[in-house]
This record gives structure tokens, C-alpha cells and sequence, in this order.
């Protein structure tokens, strides 16, 4: 199978159910499709503990149901893969991760700003589908574009350069010979620095950038833009397409579902059934 451009893919395995066609993948599977992003499983983050055993119970709940989970971005606060260590705090997530391919579900894992560092590991050991960047895809017949949303909107030029230099394969390699007892607590120190979004919404300028950059691309033949990095969750309709946001897994627990070609925003709650999001939606 051709893996496609380079900047679309960091593994495109021959038994994912689809075809790869003029930069696209081809999705078969009809069953729903669903969408996270944004939980930053390994920092600490008072009160908001329960996200991991939440996000677990999610994914245990999708098995038999999800044809397919798209992760878009910094489900981890970081990850530095090593070949012989993983932090303790992810296994319970991964160890639910794998239940779910095992039992039919094609997982597929987008960089994130704080986990772009994707390895072998996630793809042999787990069986994800990992991208280094965007995703263009057809499922259900829509066209869907996904990106993570880091670097996408203007005032970002300094972060583009640091982006180049944190994702250089070179300087991750020597990163990583560091033992993990000092890499770790070094990426955590590092990644420390755009926490602001935990404890700040994001500026209502800087929504409309988003939504400016949505439309850009719906613009090009997109019928779904789909972006994490935000944290803020919205279900917009855009010049008669969509754009979402899937907000985040740390204060409320938001996800976008894909079912017979509709986008729906919902939000997880781990005592009462889950309910659609309660928040920005509609036309704009």
C-alpha cells in the first residue's frame, strides 16, 4: 500500500480497513466513529484526578460499538517513548486502548503539541494508527479533515520554529538517552510552560482564529473540520459545513460521534448516562 505524503502519515500499516487514494484515506467502516482529544493523562492536576479512570470507563464502554476512535492530539501531557520504560500512569489507559482494537476498533492517534513524540511502541505494541500531523479522510461519505490546532493560527510563529526543533528526529534520539529517572521529570518541567489552559479559557479572539482556519479549510472541499488544543468544545455549522472542537478530558469530559454521516457533540459523565454538550453550538 502507498503510505501517502510524509507529512500526513507516520505509519499507514497494510491491514487498516481502507484504501489511499490522491492523499486521502478511504475509510469502509460504517460504524460509528468517534472523536477525543485534550485529556493530558500524567500531569497533576488537583481535582481533576478521576479523568483517567474516566476515560478508561469510556473506552470500555466503545468496545463492541466504535468502528473507529480518532485521538486528536495530547491525550498525554507528554510522551517520551523509551525502548525499555513507559510511565506507570498511562498503563491502565493503554491497557484499555488495546482492548479496544483487540475487540474491532481501528484506533488512530494524532501529535498533539505535548505528545508529538509518537513511536514504535503505540504502533506495534498497541496497534495504533499514528499521524505526525493533519489527517484527511472519507468516512460515512464526508470528507474530514483532522488537526490537532497547534501552530494554526496567526501569532504562532515562534511556537512554529520550537515545534520544528521539539519534533526534529535527531534531537529526540539524543533527548532519549538520557536515563527516564531525568527525561521525565524534564519533560514534565518543559511541558509545564502552556498549562495556562487549564486554569484560563481561551480568549474569544482566538476561538474566532480557530473557526477563521476551519472555514479555510471547508473552503477547499471539507464537509467536517475537526480540531482538539482549544479545550474549548463546539459544534459549528460554517458556511453549510461543520466545524468541531472536542474540547477536552480534564474539567468536562467532551467527544464528537460520528453515526450515518451526522457530527454530534456529547459530553461523558462517569454517575448519569451520557448527555449531548450543553455549549457552543449552531451557525455562524
Amino acid at each position: 500500500m502507498n503510505a501517502g505524503p510524509k507529512h500526513y502519515f507516520t505509519h499507514l500499516p497494510d491491514n487498516l480497513p481502507c484504501l489511499f487514494e490522491s492523499g486521502l484515506l478511504l475509510m469502509s467502516n460504517d460504524k460509528p466513529a468517534f472523536f477525543i482529544s485534550d485529556a493530558h493523562l500524567g500531569i497533576e492536576c488537583p481535582g481533576y484526578d478521576a479523568r483517567g479512570r474516566n476515560l478508561a470507563a469510556f473506552l470500555q464502554e466503545l468496545r463492541g460499538r466504535a468502528g473507529s476512535l480518532f485521538i486528536v492530539g495530547d491525550l498525554f501531557d507528554f510522551w517520551v517513548e523509551y525502548a525499555h520504560a513507559i510511565r506507570p500512569v498511562y498503563f491502565n489507559v493503554l491497557h484499555h486502548l488495546r482492548n479496544l482494537i483487540e475487540t474491532g476498533t481501528v484506533v488512530h492517534y494524532l501529535a498533539g503539541n505535548h505528545d508529538f513524540a509518537l513511536g514504535p511502541f503505540l504502533r506495534n505494541t498497541i496497534g495504533m494508527h499514528t499521524y505526525f500531523d493533519h489527517l484527511e479522510l472519507v468516512l460515512q461519505g464526508k470528507k474530514l479533515h483532522l488537526h490537532h490546532g497547534d501552530g494554526l493560527i496567526a501569532g504562532e510563529a515562534g511556537y512554529r520554529v520550537l515545534r520544528s526543533f521539539l519534533r526534529n528526529p535527531v534531537l529526540q534520539a539524543c533527548y532519549k538517552l538520557m536515563h527516564p529517572n531525568i527525561g521525565v521529570p524534564l519533560a514534565k518541567f518543559f511541558s509545564g510552560s502552556s498549562r495556562h489552559l487549564f486554569t484560563r479559557r481561551c480568549s474569544e479572539d482566538k476561538l474566532a482564529a480557530y473557526r477563521n482556519e476551519a472555514r479555510k479549510l471547508l473552503s477547499r472541499g471539507s464537509d467536517i473540520v475537526i480540531f482538539g488544543h482549544s479545550h474549548h468544545a463546539e459544534l459549528l455549522r460554517l458556511d453549510g459545513a461543520i466545524y468541531c472542537n472536542t474540547g477536552e478530558w480534564i474539567r468536562r469530559y467532551t467527544y464528537a460521534k460520528l453515526e450515518e454521516g451526522e457530527l454530534t457533540l456529547w459530553e461523558y459523565f462517569s454517575d448519569k448516562p451520557t448527555q449531548p454538550f450543553v455549549g457552543s453550538s449552531g451557525e455562524k
